[in-house]
């Protein structure tokens, strides 16, 4: 059976490396994101103990490339969900494998979620997968964290090294300087690191997480924080701090 009538399903980190690939060599700016580009980004630094079956593949281009990836994803055979891409209004995309249940996600842009993160800033960066930092706060910024998610992050935090100018490496100070100025930001990120360091801690999470944990949470709360970021620390959790993000059947 040729790979053109295999599902999607059955290669889908393959599939993200392949996507990026063709959308570099059209002029296209896309980096992965979620469970596949932190796969991909680990490599043999990837521990087993994380591993997880993958329904996605999540993708984020430049604004100028949403219909340039809409249309190289229908090339390789991704249908498109007509109804979603259009109420997305070219912000996000969504494409369905009509042979499983795999399916690529687009932001296109933007990255909005509970919080918006600056991820276009790094899309010149090297690798099929964003960076180590914005692969984490993607994950961090998540009100709610599921198991998924969890393992995520326990896999980036112990799988890659603490520092600066590395893909591969978290960096504390990018971090520390966006939840600087946004307290909202800043308290989703706080909460779910304590989240963390309660998991390493009960060992659900692995210890070798621990340090990098400690650093972003330690960057964090030396960072200068901005007027505004003081203003709204003295409402707190009074208003709500994040938004509701559109749900979406997915497993990125």
């Amino acid at each position: 059976m040729t790979d053109d009538a295999r599902p999607f399903s059955d290669r889908l980190p393959q599939e993200g490396r392949e996507l990026v690939a063709a959308a570099q060599a059209q002029g296209l700016q896309v980096r992965l994101l979620g469970g596949i580009a932190i796969l991909l980004l680990l490599g043999d630094r990837f521990d087993p103990a994380f591993a997880r079956p993958y329904r996605d593949v999540d993708i984020f281009c430049g604004r100028k490339d949403g219909r340039g990836v809409e249309q190289l994803l229908s090339g390789r055979g991704w249908a498109p969900a007509v109804e979603f891409n259009t109420l997305g209004g070219g912000r996000r995309l969504l494409f369905h494998d009509p042979l499983s249940e795999a399916q690529v996600d687009v932001f296109v842009g933007e990255f909005s979620m509970c919080h918006e993160l600056p991820l276009a800033d790094s899309l010149g960066r090297p690798g099929p997968s964003l960076p180590a930092t914005d692969l984490v706060m993607t994950k961090l910024q998540i009100v709610e964290l599921n198991a998924k998610d969890r393992s995520d992050l326990y896999a980036l935090l112990s799988g890659c090294d603490v520092g600066d100018g590395d893909e591969r490496a978290i960096e504390p100070a990018r971090l520390a300087s966006l939840t600087g100025r946004d307290w909202g930001l800043h308290h989703t990120f706080e909460l779910n690191l304590a989240r963390l360091r309660a998991g390493v801690d009960s060992g659900e999470g692995p210890a070798s997480a621990g340090a990098a944990i400690d650093a972003l949470a330690t960057a964090m709360e030396t960072e200068p924080k901005s007027r505004g970021w003081k203003m709204r620390a003295k409402i707190g959790e009074r208003k709500r701090w994040y938004e509701l993000p559109e749900e979406v059947e997915r497993e990125g």
